[in-house]
């Protein structure tokens, strides 16, 4: 009889193997070791797993608690009577709505020219950042040069320096821009081109470029494509998920910039929101007006992540790898 003969049991099947004169017999691996608090058999007690919903449960709301308590007070703060924010801010899901905060906020504090701002200066390094960082990416991963280690280098050491170090020579090659002699002060470009130059988003697109397989890339090649054609045609259509994750970090990223909008545009009629808001704080406008305007611009990022989300979570799983 041989051994595919012998009756053994499927949980406890060895492989046997026989030699000359001698028969061995393997073990099957075992199984892995318990490695959490509850073992396997005490997660089968019902008192035990009413336990673990009880505590999960309580996880779930404290979480939701922390996480949309902050954005639901300020929504009902944006509509309350100033005199009942300061006096009972707790108390003021019970107040009546005043809707016209809203619109005092949008006109009187011209928060809706600040958001108008914020957007073309979120858009406009969005789009900045993806152009730079995917043509540094698609050099350094698919078109390799001699020279691409250096820069590849260059780039990584950037990731070690605070960013309040660039701040000054920034701000002197915005005052007088290199080769042209011209100020970008009062203009959106000096917002615009220095959040293009940023390493973290070069060196997330590298690694997910370099995990594009080689023989697509070889075939479109052969066939006459140029490095643009491969890059729009193949590269650009699988990498869409890390680019989406790129494109919304960027642009909250710039939604949130204070330091450098407030540098390089003085002027408050091209202020963005985050710039805008500090200087409504310190001013005579109601409070409630004031809790309005933060609302206002609060809600659109949060409103543009519940759209992007699926792509969001979807780039954020795929950066380390092709999705198949």
């Amino acid at each position: 009889m041989t051994y595919q003969d012998m009756p053994l049991d499927e949980a406890t099947r060895t492989l046997v193997v026989n030699r000359p004169g001698k028969r061995r017999r393997r073990r099957a691996p075992e199984a892995p070791k318990e490695r959490g608090a509850i073992s396997f058999a005490d997660r089968k007690r019902r008192s035990v797993r009413i336990w673990l919903w009880i505590i999960q449960g309580l996880a779930l709301v404290g979480l939701v608690f922390a996480g949309l308590g902050p954005l639901l007070w300020s929504a009902k703060a944006s509509v309350s009577d100033t005199q009942a924010i300061i006096t009972d801010p707790m108390g003021i899901w019970f107040t009546p709505n005043e809707w016209s905060n809203l619109v005092r906020a949008w006109n009187g504090a011209e928060i809706g020219s600040s958001l108008r701002n914020t957007v073309i200066v979120a858009l406009g390094s969005t789009l900045a950042t993806l152009v730079i960082s995917i043509l540094a990416a698609y050099i350094l991963s698919v078109l390799k040069p001699k020279w691409a280690p250096v820069l590849s280098g260059a780039i990584l050491a950037t990731l070690f320096l605070p960013g309040v170090i660039s701040l000054v020579p920034l701000y002197l090659t915005v005052l007088d821009l290199p080769v042209f002699h011209i100020s970008l002060l009062n203009t959106f470009w000096a917002v615009w081109l220095p959040s293009a130059a940023s390493a973290f988003n070069v060196v997330v697109l590298k690694r997910f470029f370099d995990s594009v397989p080689r023989e697509i890339l070889e075939a479109a090649k052969i066939d006459g494509a140029g490095p643009l054609r491969v890059l729009w045609t193949i590269v650009l259509p699988l990498s869409r998920p890390i680019i989406g994750v790129v494109a919304l970090l960027a642009a909250i990223g710039s939604w949130k910039d204070y330091l450098w909008p407030m540098l390089v545009l003085p002027s408050p009629g091209l202020q963005p929101v985050s710039v805008m808001l500090p200087t409504l704080a310190s001013g005579p406008t109601p409070l409630a007006v004031k809790m309005a305007a933060v609302f206002l611009s609060l809600i659109i990022p949060v409103v543009l992540f519940l759209i992007f989300q699926k792509q969001f979570l979807r780039g954020v799983g795929t950066a380390g790898g092709i999705k198949g």
